[in-house]
């Protein structure tokens, strides 16, 4: 008997395996909303310098202005720029009245002084009422850092999976997705009420760990309480969940046009999540394999009762579970494999930068993408509503194509495609939004197909003794990507579609690398490092002659005959 064997006889994906993956995935819908909030808490208004009123004017500003009209008082006090745009950061330094006159246009050889926006800025507030961009005044010569923003936000993602991870290992499942908990519901609000742009960063980033905190725990705790064969199901019901979170950004979003009532919005159900989560169940698989067996014993016996398995619960004790665990309880006191392992041996390298850039390659564009929903020239919440309706059938789509097709084509296909569509957009006009829209959509797509077959190829091409840590590479690698992808934004002041190109060219190489890789589909899973390296090598010579010698010695009519 295995621990598989008695999560069955308790009740299998009883009630209460049912209530908990139910519990654990009402929070990772809300995760999705503090990935993708700066679209909307960090939207960028249309906006121009407050034109300039001059001493002589000042008594009678707003007469004049009534006089002139909006239009014409911004036609004197503010340039345009190539595209008959207003300038957003320069505005004339003396008042230009001849342009009153609707047919009067400045020589092009004029040298008309200008000037930053040393009075401020005025905001179209028609689509966003407020945001961190109007508030603290980032844009011009601070632009960049919104971009920094959302790569501090990153960062502490990448920080948080790495401290969390290892947390979770020594203090249990439950212990740290209580405090995740309470540390998103805490720093979440506090960055509602950050009084200047640092506050806000230092919240965010605190953001990002606990959401690293939320998202590890949350699948620990919900596939170590499920049989093994309903882990597919409920791992698929969590990506759902996450996808399902982006529709409720884009309504929460459009019902909540002020970023701080927003930000506050998403944060306060986690002090809800903190309060129901003290009735969580720690993993028994932790509990046994830590070596708290009565612990473990305890918590299968309440799993049982609320299965409705109370007679089956009373048979088990700590013997029965000592007994039954002797198999995973000797290997989890056997010397453990590290990083190292996964660079040590040629095929295990080879696989793990193979992983390593389909991971990176997938959540860079992935963020580059879902982060930039303003350029495409769309309603933004209409846009966030498609990005989130694309992966439904994204997903079933990758599903199919790795069960019937291969694991290998659907990777580097999803990523070769994506890569195609980003790349595709720098040769769109930006009047044509629509087949701007349609090719962010498939890209958009590709890239969660590929994140779903990521998931399942990465676990099997590693061995059973590095798998954990192989996996761990690559999500680190994925939030490297992730962090780093808001910064590229920032290469368009170098060269407009430099962005785009960045974006596209990445997946397409992990995509191309991806075909190097060894395919999985009806394989039997690796236990050890020596088994990967025994399929990944050729036969040697004298291998294939005695292979070819065997062979005609069994089929020799000769030897038959006699």
């Amino acid at each position: 008997m295995t621990f598989a064997d008695i999560l069955d006889n308790l009740g299998g994906m009883g009630r209460f395996q049912r209530m908990s993956v139910a519990f654990l995935a009402i929070p990772l819908m809300f995760l999705a909303n503090h990935n993708l909030l700066q679209n909307f808490t960090a939207g960028i208004p249309e906006h121009h310098c407050r034109p300039r009123i001059t001493a002589n004017h000042t008594r009678h500003a707003s007469n004049l202005t009534q006089q002139l009209g909006a239009e014409s008082s911004l036609r004197i006090s503010i340039p345009m720029d190539e595209n008959k745009q207003l300038e957003k950061c320069r505005r004339f330094v003396t008042t230009q009245w001849r342009l009153l006159d609707p047919n009067a246009t400045l020589p092009s050889n004029a040298a008309v002084d200008t000037e930053p926006c040393v009075d401020g800025w005025t905001y179209d507030r028609s689509v966003f009422t407020n945001t961190i961009i109007s508030e603290w005044d980032l844009v011009c010569d601070s632009r960049t850092l919104r971009q920094m923003a959302q790569s501090i936000y990153m960062a502490g993602v990448l920080i948080g999976s790495v401290l969390f991870g290892n947390l979770s290992d020594r203090f249990g499942r439950k212990a740290l997705i209580v405090w995740s908990y309470l540390l998103m519901g805490v720093a979440g609000t506090s960055t509602a009420f950050a009084p200047n742009y640092t506050a806000y960063c230092v919240f965010r980033f605190l953001c990002g760990m606990a959401m690293s905190g939320v998202a590890i725990n949350s699948v620990s705790l919900c596939m170590e309480w499920i049989p093994t064969k309903y882990r597919a199901i409920v791992g698929t019901i969590n990506g759902y969940g996450y996808t399902s979170g982006q529709f409720i950004l884009a309504g929460l979003a459009y019902a909540i046009p002020g970023w701080r009532w927003l930000q506050l919005t998403v944060s306060l159900p986690f002090f809800v999540f903190f309060l129901y989560s003290w009735l969580y169940v720690e993993s028994a698989r932790w509990l046994a394999i830590s070596g708290k067996h009565e612990q473990a014993v305890k918590g299968l016996k309440r799993a049982a009762q609320i299965n409705g398995k109370k007679n089956e619960g009373d048979k088990l004790s700590v013997e029965v579970l000592k007994s039954s665990m002797q198999k995973e309880l000797s290997s989890a006191t056997k010397a453990s494999h590290g990083m190292a392992d996964l660079v040590w041996t040629p095929a295990i390298r080879r696989i793990s930068c193979g992983i390593s850039l389909v991971w990176f390659s997938t959540a860079f564009a992935y963020y580059g993408l879902a982060m930039d929903l303003q350029n495409f020239g769309f309603n933004i919440y209409l846009t966030q509503l498609v990005f989130g309706a694309v992966d439904f059938p994204a997903k079933l789509a990758s599903v199919l194509t790795i069960t019937f097709v291969g694991r290998r084509f659907s990777q580097a296909s999803s990523l070769i495609l994506a890569g195609l569509c980003i790349l595709a957009n720098i040769f769109v006009p930006s009047d044509l939004s629509n087949l701007r829209m349609v090719f962010a959509v498939i890209g958009k797509g590709s890239l969660a197909a590929s994140f779903n077959c990521a998931y399942i190829f990465s676990g099997e091409l590693f061995p059973t003794v590095v798998r954990q840590s192989g996996m761990g590479l690559g999500g680190t690698m994925a939030r490297v990507g992730s962090m780093i992808a808001p910064l590229v934004k920032m290469t368009g002041e170098i060269f407009a579609p430099l962005p785009l190109i960045i974006y596209g060219t990445a997946p397409i190489i992990s995509g191309i690398a991806a075909c190097f890789l060894p395919e999985t589909r009806n394989v039997p899973l690796a236990e050890t490092i020596e088994e990967v390296e025994r399929r990944s090598r050729p036969l040697r010579e004298d291998e294939q002659q005695m292979k070819v010698l065997l062979a005609s010695t069994k089929s020799d009519p000769i030897k038959d005959g006699s």
